[in-house]
């Protein structure tokens, strides 16, 4: 959109008129963009909630942007229009994006307006059935001894699975060989049928095959165990602790949505997470939603900037060179 057109907007929602207009907010269905491919993760906490944000009295539309790594998704929500009724539900790639990309056509930070956090959602290490380790220390063992020949599934440049291959290398000082996929199913059914040695996904994805015993589980990257893997430890109780990671997502809108839209948006996003029906359906995928004082748009904000830093120097350490 011209820069002069999205002025123009702004401004007449700042007006007396464009404040009668926040308080009819919202008159229509809201399009909630999801810059990932359906089925996925991100579509599903969408999904769900979209559902659950009832409170709008105006239902909620799922679109999917897919493509360049959410990137394609995200500048769509960037370039619209300031009126509450585009959306943005985007995980950790919305940190990671400045230090994997040399130009974005847009900025992380500075064009949105945060609403809040929803969920952390875990990820969980696994590995081909017969793979000899017992445990996470008998994997690490397993991985050093090896050198670089043991191979780690990856969905692609800032990817869930990506991002926790290079926290897992960086927290036990190991090298994986990378093999790449174009989506997380191919991934999961390679190392269902051992052509791949281990593989990190957010817990949505491997819970069955594990529940199954149809791979192992080493780790989840959760603060304590959840109740659909009881026997699975957390990254810390596995001797790992500084393997840290959870494909959070957060709620946007463009920047420049009135602050009466915002506060309507935060309002029904608080009272979603207290949902019931929306905690027994995240509990089914092994995650859970934020607490209220994190689902704000100062907590959203201020998190996003660590993450920032934080990724950046470990994308970095990598030697992994912006595209």
């Amino acid at each position: 959109m011209p820069y002069l057109v999205r002025s123009l907007i702004l401004f007449f929602l700042l007006t007396p008129c464009g404040a009668a207009i926040a308080d009819d907010y919202p008159s229509r269905p809201v399009t909630m963009i999801v810059p990932f491919s359906a089925g996925g993760p991100g579509d599903v906490i969408a999904r769900i909630l979209g559902s659950a944000m009832s409170s709008l009295k105006q239902s909620i539309v799922i679109e999917n942007v897919v493509g360049a790594g959410g990137t394609l998704g995200t500048n769509r929500v960037a370039k619209a229009a300031p009126d509450g009724y585009t959306l943005l539900l985007m995980h950790v790639g919305q940190a990671t994006a400045p230090a994997l990309y040399a130009k974005l056509p847009f900025d992380p930070v500075g064009d949105f307006a945060p609403i809040g956090l929803v969920t952390d959602v875990p990820m969980i290490l696994v590995s081909r059935p017969n793979f000899p380790a017992k445990d996470l220390r008998d994997l690490v063992a397993h991985i050093r001894s090896a050198g670089d020949k043991i191979t780690f599934g990856n969905v692609g440049l800032g990817s869930a699975s990506q991002l926790c291959g290079l926290m897992f290398m960086s927290a036990t000082d190991t090298k994986l060989t990378p093999i790449y996929y174009k989506g997380g199913g191919p991934a999961l059914n390679d190392v269902i049928a051992g052509h791949i040695d281990v593989y990190c996904d957010p817990a949505t994805g491997p819970t069955p095959y594990i529940q199954s015993n149809t791979i192992k589980g080493y780790a989840i990257t959760s603060k304590k165990r959840v109740a659909t893997l009881p026997d699975v430890p957390t990254s810390a109780e596995a001797g790992a602790p500084e393997f840290d990671v959870t494909t959070w997502y957060g709620l946007y809108a463009p920047r420049g949505t009135p602050k009466p839209v915002i506060d309507h948006l935060v309002g029904a996003l608080q009272t979603a997470l207290k949902d019931p029906a929306l905690i027994s359906r995240f509990a089914e995928l092994s995650m859970a939603p934020v607490e209220s004082s994190r689902a704000t748009p100062d907590a959203l904000e201020s998190f996003l900037k660590s993450e920032i830093g934080k990724w950046g120097r470990i994308i970095k350490a990598a030697g992994i060179e912006p595209q």
